[in-house]
């Protein structure tokens, strides 16, 4: 195997172990790096062996340098993929306020993601069947943590996994379609109990963090439940970072919604 070794600026090519037979030009970075890890090898004496690897990584560096990085933007994240197991959700919450302040329609194309920005328009592709549907994020859920998507029922239709229950999907993101600016307050909920003292015992802690929360009481058909929320936020942004800090402080998930009351 030939080696091929950096020289330094002004010397001419040769065949010595410590030159390099191919000669880079003044303006080539990989010449200009090369010839830098040569003098500090002479500096630190080390063996050829050594210098052989350092350069290979050089030049795997060098190679790579060029290659753009992803961009993402905020509250838009085009091209997000993510596989696993989806769910469905129908006439038990059809008519229910959703996240982003609108009432569920089991009957439209929508669906509930736990931290996908609401309004992103995803492509939801059926791993076994190949089948696919395009849903908007209007919800958060599934709170399974071994699944990734709730579908309305019209979605679940589309894929064909009603009889099921689940299935594996994949789901891409390819939009983004805005909100009105009159649907609700931002607010973050933290919590949903059954037992009135375990969410005012949350709001409590909670109050470590964020002043202004509160408890709110619903009666649902499985019964009444106190939800701990905190907040009237300004911007989506604002509202996600509170939740964010909020999980990593009580250990509980936390999630953005609309709220108009």
């Amino acid at each position: 195997m030939r080696i091929l070794y950096p020289i330094a600026r002004g010397e001419t090519c040769d065949r010595r172990p410590d030159r390099f037979k191919h000669c880079q030009s003044a303006h080539d970075p990989a010449g200009s790096v090369a010839r830098r890890v040569l003098a500090m090898s002479r500096g630190l004496q080390l063996r050829w062996p050594v210098l052989l690897v350092v350069t290979t990584l050089v030049s795997a560096l060098v190679s790579c340098s060029g290659t753009p990085k992803p961009i993402y933007f905020p509250g838009y994240p085009v091209g997000f993929v993510e596989r696993g197991v989806a769910s469905w959700y129908g006439p038990g919450f059809h008519g229910n306020k959703t996240a982003n302040g609108e009432r569920y329609d089991m009957h439209q194309l929508t669906a509930a993601h736990r931290t996908l920005p609401l309004g992103s328009i995803a492509v939801v592709r059926s791993m076994s069947t190949g089948r696919q549907v395009t849903v908007r994020i209007n919800d958060r859920g599934p709170f399974a943590r071994d699944r990734v998507l709730d579908l309305s029922l019209a979605g679940a239709r589309a894929l064909e996994m009603t009889g099921a229950g689940t299935d594996q999907i994949e789901l891409r993101v390819v939009g983004y379609q805005g909100r009105a600016s009159d649907m609700g307050a931002l607010r973050v909920q933290v919590g949903s109990f059954s037992d009135q003292q375990n969410a005012l015992n949350l709001l409590e802690r909670m109050k470590q963090l964020y002043s202004g929360g509160r408890v709110q009481t619903v009666d649902l058909p499985e019964g009444r439940r106190y939800r701990v929320q905190v907040g009237r936020f300004s911007t989506e942004s604002q509202a996600e970072a509170a939740a964010s800090r909020l999980e990593a402080f009580l250990g509980l998930q936390a999630y953005v919604f609309r709220d108009d009351s």
